[in-house]
């Protein structure tokens, strides 16, 4: 044992300062005021309690990950005595028991801390996620005998007041709008990735920094989604690269727990274990294996268990297409083998400057066949220049390739749209055409009545588009859908997120997408209604019954 850490041991020697039993002091690291850490560390073990589940009202002994965290926040400090770091950006798998160590947190930045006129606030997107860690602040304060009789709990504000020091702790959200004239001592910044916007965050922290002489930030959070123009995602790189030491920063804190999406196996339970501090104290690893066997009946929960369980920050809210699983199924489809074959269609229509899809399926005629599927995109031709130059999309390559037909002046023509509809029902068998009628109740008018194609409506809530959309996934997962080779339809079902209700339904959602998916809900619905018109025994039929 070296000379350190032998005085680390003799300081720990209180009990109050207790270490866990899996941190040896080996593993300590060497901090230029270990007194104040300690100092901290009693705060925290002796007034504050767990307040959930069986262990409520328990001593609040820190585990390995916190108590490092503990000791380093507050034992690292200048020369003058300040604490070197002024924030510190912890980012946790969930349910690791961040918001218990943040209450705990700003319950010593508020009363012991040694700041007159505190202000410490609780920080978050909405005023209910705000209010998650004060919840648990103020229930720390009522199982602890001296940190209520010295602190007033105001519910009704969402406030707690330490009247010795004229100090406050308080909820404050990105919905506020009275968040200028603050000066924080503390911020406990809860679930950074779910800011809206940079707002709240640059009113607090970067026009505040200086106003306090050791200012403290704690930020916790969740891997989100990606959004490199997002404040979580910019703290969270510019921590990144101090803890890999590519950029210093001595005033920022980084701890990052999260496994690595081009090198973890996010199917190892060591890389789970590696990644979740909390496992074998907070829940059991059992847990983290239900949820991953969730995935097999459901693959769209792939993208939540990335982001909550293993904290990789993912590129939608649920990516619910496997893109390996969807790219088998593209192949080059001889339209001239359709001739005259039964066929379903659907119409997403989308405004009158936008990209609109129509979408033929053709259901297999013989045992073994694939489904069929074959998309066509317009687009108004004016707009295609100026949409690959702000959305970076390749429009005018697709359109040059033919894989968007590009309509005349700056609004889709529907003329176009139309006379394919015609065309489709002229060379093929087509059955019906399902559309959304919020956007086509003209054309599909027309088509009906002038021109006797069956159309019907296909509304985009949950009963309507549940079904043929799981029949979609399961069509692409069990390798039976074949898709004509476009790269507009590939990126639109890229683009696809779902939303899903209380009762398991779910729908594709455009307002949440990157981009967008018009071509790929066109396809939904098509596929929708040729599975419900499927006559699965004609195609036994033609193979012919079998005898064992």
């Amino acid at each position: 044992m070296t000379k350190w850490q032998a005085e680390i041991k003799q300081l720990l020697a209180d009990s109050n300062c207790r270490k866990p039993a899996d941190l040896p002091f080996s593993h300590i690291p060497k901090v230029s005021h270990p007194d104040k850490a300690i100092h901290a560390i009693n705060f925290i073990q002796t007034l504050c309690t767990h307040t959930k589940g069986e262990w409520a009202g328990v001593k609040f002994d820190l585990l390995k990950w916190q108590w490092l965290i503990i000791w380093r926040m507050f034992g690292t400090c200048k020369p003058d005595g300040n604490r070197q770091y002024r924030m510190c950006y912890a980012e946790i798998p969930k349910k690791n028991g961040k918001s218990e160590l943040a209450a705990a947190v700003a319950l010593k930045l508020l009363v012991a801390d040694g700041e007159i006129g505190g202000e410490v606030y609780s920080a978050a997107s909405d005023i209910s996620q705000a209010g998650l860690v004060y919840n648990v602040a103020a229930q720390m304060v009522r199982n602890s005998s001296v940190l209520s009789k010295r602190l007033k709990i105001i519910d009704s504000r969402k406030r707690i007041v330490d009247y010795q020091t004229n100090s406050f702790y308080q909820v404050l959200s990105a919905e506020s709008y009275t968040k200028h004239g603050i000066n924080p001592s503390g911020i406990i910044f809860d679930e950074l990735h779910a800011q809206p916007n940079r707002d709240l965050w640059d009113t607090l922290i970067e026009g505040t920094d200086y106003a306090r002489a050791q200012q403290m930030v704690f930020a916790i959070t969740t891997a989100g989604i990606y959004d490199q123009n997002s404040i979580c995602w910019e703290v969270r790189e510019n921590a990144r690269q101090v803890a890999e030491g590519t950029h210093k920063d001595p005033t920022l804190l980084p701890v990052i727990y999260a496994a690595d999406k081009d090198k973890d196996d996010y199917e190892d339970p060591k890389v789970w274990k590696r990644v979740n501090p909390s496992i074998g104290h907070i829940f059991t690893i059992e847990k983290i294996k239900q949820d991953y066997e969730k995935i097999k009946q459901q693959p769209t929960r792939l993208n939540n268990f990335l982001r909550f369980r293993l904290n990789i920050w993912v590129n939608q809210i649920t990516r619910w297409i496997d893109m390996l699983a969807f790219d088998d199924c593209i192949g080059k489809i001889d339209r001239g083998q359709l001739l005259k074959r039964k066929c379903y269609g659907g119409l997403d229509l989308a405004s009158v400057n936008d990209l609109t899809a129509f979408a033929l399926v053709f259901p297999p005629e013989k045992h073994k066949e694939k489904w069929q599927l074959i998309v066509k995109c317009y687009v108004p031709d004016d707009s295609i220049v100026k949409r690959t130059k702000e959305h970076k999309v390749n429009y005018v390559m697709w359109r040059d390739a033919g894989y968007i037909t590009a309509t005349p002046g700056n609004v889709t023509d529907y003329d176009f749209i139309l006379a394919d509809i015609l065309n489709a029902d002229k060379i093929y068998n087509l059955r019906e055409v399902a559309y959304d009628p919020y956007s086509a109740h003209q054309i599909a008018t027309e088509l009906d009545n002038d021109h006797g194609i069956t159309m019907v409506e296909h509304r985009q809530g949950y009963l309507s588009m549940s079904e043929p959309s799981k029949n979609f996934e399961k069509k692409i997962l069990s390798g039976e859908l074949k898709a004509d080779k476009n790269p507009v339809l590939r990126w639109c079902v890229d683009n696809l997120v779902v939303t899903e209700d209380a009762a398991g339904n779910i729908k594709p959602v455009k307002n949440k997408a990157r981009e967008k998916i018009d071509a790929a809900v066109a396809a939904i619905m098509a596929l929708g209604r040729a599975v419900l018109h499927f006559d699965e025994s004609s195609v036994y039929e033609k193979r012919g019954l079998r005898s064992l």
